[in-house]
């Protein structure tokens, strides 16, 4: 039987109440990336998200990003190995702190925004995310691009890998994302974003922008938590993939 983990973003307001639609989706998912103060979300609101994801019995993972609250961790930055290792590291802290005070357990950690796009293709910046993982908790799982250098990086540290795919994106042919700010980068139609996730998932493979089919190794779909209709794109994929006798489950 196919097996696909269902992720999504988390935590991203700000203020105890700005939680959007996220308890809600968490009855569809299996696992949540909860934003740690960098690119978005603040202590009340980590705090909050996790209590929920304890109570939903989601898995719950750190999701690190730029230090750019204004460009919501979308803009890259020019920074170091040094300074991405730093990043990660203290984002991974202050949100394990919660789920300890909690007495919950963290399980993986998926980059955000632009570092992940560019963690995927640079490969210093993947192996210094994937160092600062493994020093905080070599039993964490790192989330990342299928076929990247984030999950190369990884891989070779000696850490539990997951190969993410997107509901919602279009690829390109060398497996990446189309960027955010090119045409058709996103997929407004949900039947076809459900369409593309089980083609995924059941044939291990996508279509690209260019209309061939390419390779993809599909362990974790991510849901973006934000969109106006997130909750009920959330529900669909939830039932579709059920339909299909696909187990829906955390990579755990």
């Amino acid at each position: 039987m196919a097996r696909i983990d269902l992720n999504c973003d988390m935590g991203e307001g700000f203020g105890v109440y700005q939680l959007g639609n996220d308890e809600a989706i968490m009855d569809y998912v299996t696992s949540v990336n909860i934003a740690c103060g960098f690119h978005a979300g603040d202590p009340l609101v980590m705090r909050k998200t996790v209590q929920m994801a304890i109570k939903k019995g989601v898995a719950i993972g750190a999701h690190p990003g730029f230090p750019d609250l204004l460009g919501f961790g979308r803009r890259a930055m020019r920074i170091t190995p040094d300074e991405a290792y730093a990043y990660v590291v203290y984002q991974i802290g202050a949100l394990s702190a919660f789920v300890q005070a909690e007495g919950g357990k963290m399980t993986h950690v998926k980059p955000h925004g632009a570092l992940y796009n560019l963690a995927a293709k640079e490969p210093s910046l993947a192996k210094a995310i994937a160092q600062a993982v493994y020093d905080v908790d070599p039993t964490l799982i790192l989330y990342g691009l299928a076929k990247s250098e984030l999950i190369a990086a990884g891989k070779k540290i000696g850490l539990r890998t997951a190969s993410e795919v997107f509901a919602d994106r279009t690829y390109q042919q060398d497996g990446s994302l189309t960027p955010r700010n090119a045409p058709q980068a996103l997929i407004a139609d949900e039947q076809e974003a459900v369409a593309q996730v089980i083609k995924m998932v059941n044939e291990g493979y996508v279509r690209t922008l260019q209309g061939v089919d390419v390779p993809i190794q599909a362990e974790t779909v991510c849901i973006h938590g934000d969109g106006p209709n997130a909750l009920a794109f959330a529900k669909k994929l939830h039932e579709t993939l059920q339909r299909e006798g696909i187990e829906i489950r955390a990579v755990v």
